[in-house]
């Protein structure tokens, strides 16, 4: 089943399947260094540190999992670290983004990269890395796949800020990452193209890239070839899957060839959750399993932690969508009746009113008129008592209405009211809306269903160039436009409330706690944890 929050790597496989049938070429791959890139220089060594980032893991699953004795690996890291049921995601809560803010240490703002669609105002098209099918048609296989496997880490990854890869690169550290969709570094990379991609698109058969020291992206980029056998054929959706990635790790394990840092993107957990909804538990069964194979390549899980620093993390959470008797979708063309809203793959043009970026619980509202339409566009959006709220930004100010009341927000950064990551801010109107916490006595401010979301909405608003809303669906509810896919009876995230922005974080290996739970900080616990352990090695 199509959803959105598999992203990148499963357009890549859909785009294969409707692609085959025009040719049946192969072509040979250049044999990549990779594995030379990670001899060691000698010397003391760090302790490795295997950075597993599980799409869409929840903290509930996890503990109703534990409970039910069925996650015998995940009950161990838990038992033996630390284990975290909190961590504050990014938002819009989407791989791609969340991917880009935990590398990067920045928040969209910084980072450049808004979702998994959004509307670029200087190409005046609809940036899609891969939503679904009927999307990628009606956008066009070549438009979809140069966003996303060229401009997303080459050019769309703002080039003003670094990535974990380029930085340990400066710091003379080795890292790699396994089938991660952000994966920008300081080293050259070919991805190949089978011939039944590139020979029906515009697509090269080769594409450089940057990349870290090591990289695997699929069957796309595969520097074990030859050496072990991965799962990357057709039927393994071209090696974007956890058996694929696990695999890797293991060899690299077995080896003695571990990079400093090892990022490792499992996806297959989230493509089960979007079908069956928040509360199916196979396939953290499976990853279950999967984690312990991992653990058990070192000699046993007790060596595992002895030799590494192993991290499980989630990305983001989940909401269930209700079933299709209940009418879950918000039809946002629909909504919006005569208004002439751009399609899927047409140029931007003055000539339009409306068009939309949906990121399934949450969406992009362009007005191609300017503010005026956006004001018609947000009265609209807030009368209607299944969206949750509709934000836009003014010259120094967030604005937010409460969906199906006429309770307002504004907020601007800066102030006397501190929160407790030690931002400040000036409120106005009714906090309720965003259902924060003042205490005018003490001067500071709390978040509770809405986690870090001053930051976090601000940022997503200043994201990229042009005029535009952000709107939410109510739990239970997506939003939907022409073509994009809808998840009924299954699950689904994109917004902001805590269940799809509170994720777990298991760390094992180490003491070290990080300051901060939040994605866009960890990057930074990452570096320290790294260079600390090469202080204590005598590493200069």
């Amino acid at each position: 089943m199509w959803k959105i929050d598999r992203q990148i790597l499963r357009t890549i496989t859909i785009l294969v399947l409707i692609s085959i049938i025009m040719s049946g070429c192969h072509n040979s791959k250049p044999k990549e260094q990779d594995l030379l890139r990670l001899k060691s220089t000698g010397g003391a060594q760090p302790k490795k540190v295997i950075y597993v980032l599980v799409d869409s893991l929840m903290p509930q699953a996890i503990d109703r999992g534990i409970r039910a004795k069925e996650l015998p690996t995940l009950q161990y890291l838990t038992e033996h670290g630390q284990y975290y049921k909190n961590l504050v995601s990014s938002f819009p809560t989407m791989s791609v983004s969340i991917d880009s803010t935990l590398l990067t240490g920045k928040y969209p703002v910084d980072h450049r990269v808004p979702g998994l669609t959004w509307y670029s105002a200087k190409d005046k098209k609809v940036i899609n890395y891969g939503t679904g099918p009927i999307e990628i048609v009606q956008q066009g296989v070549n438009r979809v796949l140069n966003d996303a496997i060229i401009h997303l880490n080459q050019d769309h990854l703002s080039n003003g800020v670094t990535t974990i890869h380029e930085d340990l690169t400066q710091r003379g550290l080795k890292s790699g990452s396994v089938n991660g969709l952000i994966y920008r570094g300081a080293r050259d990379h070919t991805l190949s193209l089978p011939g039944w991609i590139h020979i029906p698109s515009s697509l090269p058969k080769e594409i450089h890239v940057k990349g870290p020291d090591f990289l695997t992206l699929g069957s796309l980029s595969n520097p074990l070839e030859g050496l072990t056998s991965l799962p990357e054929g057709l039927t393994d959706k071209l090696g974007f899957n956890n058996d694929y990635a696990i695999e890797v790790v293991k060899y690299l394990v077995r080896s003695r060839k571990l990079p400093d840092f090892l990022f490792v993107y499992l996806p297959d957990l989230d493509q089960k959750l979007h079908k069956n909804g928040p509360s199916a538990s196979k396939g953290l069964k499976a990853m279950d399993r999967q984690l312990d194979s991992l653990l058990q390549s070192f000699g046993s899980r007790e060596q595992a932690l002895k030799e590494a620093v192993i991290i499980v993390a989630g990305d983001s959470g989940m909401t269930a969508i209700r079933p299709s008797d209940q009418h879950p979708e918000i039809d946002l063309p629909d909504l919006f009746g005569d208004a002439r809203v751009l399609s899927p793959g047409e140029t931007g043009s003055k000539e339009k009113d409306i068009l939309f970026a949906v990121n399934e619980t949450m969406a992009y509202v362009y007005s191609l008129k300017g503010e005026a339409s956006l004001k018609n566009a947000a009265a609209l959006l807030q009368a209607d008592p299944r969206i949750d709220f509709v934000a836009w930004s003014t010259r120094d100010r967030i604005h937010v209405s409460q969906g199906g009341t006429s309770k307002q927000l504004s907020y601007k950064a800066g102030g006397t009211l501190r929160d407790p990551y030690r931002q400040s801010w000036t409120l106005e109107g009714d906090a309720e809306v965003l259902d924060l916490r003042v205490n005018k006595e003490h001067q500071t401010l709390d978040y509770d269903e809405y986690p870090d979301v001053l930051m976090r909405l601000s940022s997503a608003l200043h994201s990229h160039e042009g005029d535009y809303l952000i709107v939410t669906a109510k739990p239970g509810y997506e939003l939907t436009d022409k073509s994009s896919p809808k998840h009924e009876g299954g699950g689904g995230h994109g917004s902001i409330r805590k269940a799809e922005s509170l994720v777990p974080l298991i760390i094992g290996g180490t003491d070290r706690r990080p300051q901060s739970l939040r994605v866009v900080d960890l990057k930074y616990y990452l570096l320290d944890l790294l260079s600390k352990d090469l202080q204590n090695n005598g590493i200069k």
